[in-house]
């Protein structure tokens, strides 16, 4: 009696295993099937037995089903967005914890880890897109733990981490890109401008230094240096530094333009005009001192213009026509500067706006319906 009771405790045993066993080779024949519903079913109960949830075939199968639901555009609308991709990656880590890289199905959840990568990444681009930071967030950390050296996913989670003002999280992912060698100067744009957001004077002054050390001749980070000097009262020491830099240096043009912007800013306009008019000799392609000399030339002939239509009428037939002659004449020189640099930035809105008045005053009807079409067309 005792031996037959023990025969029936044993069949009892393997029957048990058996049905546990059997819910992950059902969920891989629904799998296979394309019954994907059914499949899943199957192995979230597998996933949660005890016989079965401790193998590493069990974890990789439902890494396999998850993938597959998520690229399915039936049974991936029942998942909630991101899902599918944080269930495949966190199985297929589980089956190369449990199996190691070598192990029969370590080794082939490592190689669908690495495939699981894009759809990490467009998990994250849909999240942002839906303003669901947090989440795209999570889809983003887990494409950097599969690629850890691929910049991709740590710029978008910078971005998605300003986009909810985590600012702690951005500075701290934007540090991690220049520390993987991330070569970039909107990475410290980025980052300057979070320090200006949260007030944090001395935290952008180390930016910006940061910042030219490793692009010296970025003409927008030498004008925030130069811009700090000015705000603290330093425009002489700002002017005097460009000078001394120019004079290492004076075949860039981009030193010339800074120098200009300061004199401008500094209501110094001959200066900065002849600053403008070195840069442009040195390189015609300096679109900022190309544009700024078009402004400098139509400010002369507006101001001329101005003038005259204020005279009283004895002046005026004195001498307003010969103001207006000479404002003309200014208007004509701003031209060359202004159609240059609409030729180096086709789309600025500020050069083919400023065309576009000129080409009025010169009476060059024509062309100025020519900029105020093209003005147009950028807004569609």
């Amino acid at each position: 009696m005792k031996k037959i009771f023990l025969t029936l405790v044993a069949a009892a045993a393997l029957h048990t295993a058996s049905a546990q066993n059997s819910a992950v080779t059902n969920a891989i024949l629904n799998q296979r099937s394309g019954l994907l519903d059914k499949a899943q079913a199957d192995i979230d109960k597998a996933i949660v037995n005890e016989k079965t949830s401790g193998k590493a075939k069990t974890w990789y199968t439902r890494g396999e089903i998850y993938e597959q639901l998520t690229a399915n555009p039936i049974f991936g609308k029942n998942l909630k967005p991101g899902e599918g991709t944080k269930v495949a990656f966190e199985s297929y880590t589980k089956a190369v914890e449990l199996d190691g890289k070598t192990g029969e199905f370590g080794k082939l959840a490592v190689a669908k880890l690495d495939n699981l990568y894009g759809l990490a990444l467009n998990a994250g681009v849909e999240g942002y897109n839906a303003k669901n930071y947090d989440a795209a967030l999570e889809s983003y950390r887990m494409a950097q733990q599969i690629r850890p050296q691929d910049t991709t996913a740590f710029l978008y989670a910078a971005y998605a981490a300003e986009a909810k003002q985590d600012f702690a999280t951005a500075k701290d992912t934007y540090g991690k890109l220049l520390a993987m060698n991330y070569k970039s100067p909107a990475v410290y744009g980025r980052m300057l401008q979070i320090a200006r957001q949260e007030k944090n004077d001395a935290e952008a002054q180390k930016i910006v230094q940061q910042a030219l050390a490793a692009y010296p001749n970025n003409k927008a980070f030498m004008l925030e240096e130069l811009n700090m000097y000015l705000s603290s009262g330093r425009g002489a020491e700002a002017i005097g530094k460009v000078e001394k830099a120019i004079a290492a240096d004076p075949t860039n043009g981009n030193l010339y333009a800074v120098l200009g912007s300061l004199y401008d800013q500094s209501k110094q306009s001959e200066k900065a005009s002849a600053a403008y008019k070195k840069a442009v000799e040195v390189d015609p392609n300096n679109f900022d001192a190309q544009f700024n000399l078009g402004v400098y030339n139509y400010n002369k002939a507006a101001d001329l213009f101005t003038k005259a239509s204020k005279m009283d009428l004895a002046t005026y037939q004195k001498s307003g026509k010969k103001f207006e002659a000479d404002g003309k004449k200014y208007f004509q020189d701003s031209l060359p500067y202004f159609e240059k640099a609409l030729q180096l930035q086709p789309n600025d809105r500020a050069v083919i706006t400023s065309l576009q008045k000129v080409y009025v005053r010169l009476g060059r009807t024509a062309d100025a319906e020519k900029m105020n079409t093209r003005l147009e067309s950028l807004k569609k």
